[in-house]
């Protein structure tokens, strides 16, 4: 049967490989494999909780934004892979947030000082 295929443009058979379709990685790297198992999903569930459905940047700056919340590892996962479940090492941030953490416009030291603020975990 031929038909138009979407990755190359032209028309074959449904069957043949044009080599175009992008392949698909069967296996991910410890990162990813942690991203997608069942006790992350767990646990940034909990973390959104603990921190009542806000982005803690935000209600620190007086504003209740609970749009596109992330969970963030404020020490990364290339850092320190064996703290990636601590929670006094994950905050909930909105995407905005999360994008200025991740680029260290928001500091390490005072998203610590957030939690420790929060809830006493020692930083």
């Amino acid at each position: 049967m031929l038909k138009s295929c979407k990755y190359c443009g032209r028309i074959h058979d449904s069957k043949y490989d044009c080599g175009m379709k992008p392949k698909r990685k069967k296996e991910g790297n410890e990162k990813d494999k942690f991203r997608w198992s069942r006790k992350w999903r767990e646990k940034r569930n909990q973390i959104v909780q603990r921190d009542n459905y806000l982005c803690l940047v935000c209600k620190h700056r007086g504003k209740y934004n609970y749009n596109d919340l992330e969970v963030h590892h404020i020490t990364s996962h290339e850092e320190d892979f064996n703290r990636r479940l601590d929670e006094d090492n994950l905050i909930t941030l909105c995407s905005e947030c999360h994008e200025l953490a991740e680029s260290g416009a928001i500091s390490k030291d005072y998203l610590y000082k957030l939690l420790y603020n929060a809830y006493g975990y020692e930083y």
